[in-house]
């Protein structure tokens, strides 16, 4: 579905990616783990054409992403919950979720899926006319993945969705995303809670200053001693 092959990106004097190739298939969870700067939002950012890449392939069905423009690559159905929720703080909940359908013009059909955010977000129901920045971050990273699934993706990428949040709320937000999947969704998903990450994903990669080390079913990585040892915290 969503193809990349030796993909390199260079920018402010730094090599980000050196020749990343990472497949993600259609109705799979795909992760991507790694240190701060390995290079895991780059990947991110270029499958969106936020960052051009020096050399290489982005592929999605086929079709050669690179020659298109974000807008355009979100009308394809590849869209990015960035880290850091990014929403807009002076918004109420429900105009951050209708900025999210910003491209579609079935109004019935937006409706629907508003519809269908409130039900993985009873949270978010309770609270759409309350300004978006008086929330709490587990709050924001809710409204994050609702406004990104007000676009109806094919593909959903998200960028440390569990960051800074609370155990429980870490919790949530993963049975969230296995609820998303589980209704037809592809993610691809950017995590430093390896473990949590892994243990949901069909298959994983490793990257390491910008580079694919080691690549597995989630469950095989999750007991590989190299990955325990560095991001799971635990000793061989």
């Amino acid at each position: 579905m969503l193809r990349i092959e030796n993909l390199n990106i260079h920018y402010d004097g730094i090599h980000a990616l050196r020749g990343l190739s990472i497949e993600v298939p259609e109705n799979k969870i795909v992760t991507l783990i790694g240190a701060n700067g390995a290079g895991k939002s780059s990947t991110l950012r270029s499958i969106m054409g936020l960052v051009k890449k020096t050399d290489g392939m982005i592929q999605y069905k086929g079709e050669d992403l690179s020659k298109h423009k974000t807008k355009d690559i979100v009308g394809k159905g590849i869209v990015l919950v960035p880290e850091g929720r990014r929403v807009f703080p002076d918004l109420t909940v429900e105009e951050n979720l209708f900025l999210g359908a910003y491209i579609r013009t079935n109004k019935n059909e937006v409706q629907k899926d508003l519809e269908w955010v409130y039900e993985l977000f009873p949270r978010l129901k309770e609270r759409l006319w309350q300004k978006a920045g008086t929330m709490s971050g587990g709050e924001q990273q809710m409204l994050a993945v609702g406004r990104g699934l007000m676009s109806r993706p094919k593909v959903l990428m998200m960028d440390e969705p569990s960051l800074g949040l609370a155990p429980l709320l870490v919790k949530e937000i993963f049975n969230i995303i296995k609820e998303i999947h589980r209704q037809g969704v592809t993610i691809l998903l950017i995590e430093q809670n390896a473990k949590a990450a892994l243990e949901i994903a069909d298959h994983g990669y490793v990257l390491e200053t910008g580079a694919i080390v080691l690549e597995g079913k989630g469950r095989e990585l999750l007991n590989n001693d190299e990955v325990k040892k560095a991001y799971l915290g635990e000793m061989k």
